[in-house]
């Protein structure tokens, strides 16, 4: 039986678009979207979900938006240099010294508002003891195969996979690339190691309309847009 931990990681600064995560977007803050997600996960499959925060203002609109917020972040895992790993690893901690039990960590950001809680079922379906992440994953319009380029040790530039004789973008192996929002890992493994090392990663696919991860004000406008038309 899956006991989930959904962690929320929601740190206050934030260069490209300041207080995103308390910015409205389509008339609510952007984290409830995700605490929304996050809450009828935890209705249906169970769990217990976790804000991951060192601000004050955040935790407040999350209390606004129904979630209990106990944990507070330390503010030496607030920096911007501060990876999801550390952050989640501080989490599990905290959950241990609580005696909360749980068998897979779901990594859920705020910033991939249009995921549903379907993304999050049919990720944890996918999810077993033998592997050591589920990630969500959409089509990438870049390919090593075809446009993607990296420099050799001359100065040249050479395709990044296969011998460069693709002619046609229909023609190369389909790539996909992480869309930000959901991870299903198993602990041990987050303990372990880098969730880069990860040996085991299974995809869960998503669409691109719905694979938006807000990080620049453009991205905004177009998740503003995306929602207007779902709404009409």
């Amino acid at each position: 039986m899956l006991k989930p931990l959904y962690i929320i990681p929601a740190r206050g600064g934030s260069k490209g678009i300041p207080h995103k995560n308390i910015k409205s977007l389509g008339g609510r803050p952007l984290i409830a979207y995700t605490i929304d997600c996050a809450t009828e996960a935890a209705k249906h499959i169970g769990g217990t979900i976790v804000l991951s925060t060192d601000d004050e203002d955040i935790a407040a609109t999350a209390r606004e938006c129904g979630l209990d917020v106990e944990y507070l972040r330390p503010a030496e895992l607030g920096l911007d240099t501060t990876g999801s790993r550390e952050v989640m690893l501080d989490v599990m901690d905290w959950a241990d010294s609580k005696g909360i039990e749980y068998n897979c960590v779901v990594l859920l950001q705020p910033t991939s508002p249009l995921r549903t809680y379907d993304d999050i079922e049919m990720s944890l379906v996918l999810f077993s003891d033998d592997v050591d992440m589920v990630v969500s994953v959409c089509p990438s319009d870049d390919n090593p195969y075809y446009n993607l380029f990296e420099c050799t040790a001359d100065g040249t530039l050479k395709v990044c996979k296969g011998d460069g004789l693709y002619t046609r973008r229909q023609d190369v192996p389909q790539v996909y690339k992480y869309n930000g929002a959901v991870y299903v890992i198993r602990p041990e493994s987050l303990r372990e190691m880098p969730m880069g090392a990860f040996p085991k990663r299974i995809p869960y696919y998503m669409p691109a309309v719905r694979s938006i991860d807000l990080d620049t004000p453009d991205d905004w406008q177009r998740a503003e847009q995306i929602i207007r038309d779902m709404k009409s």
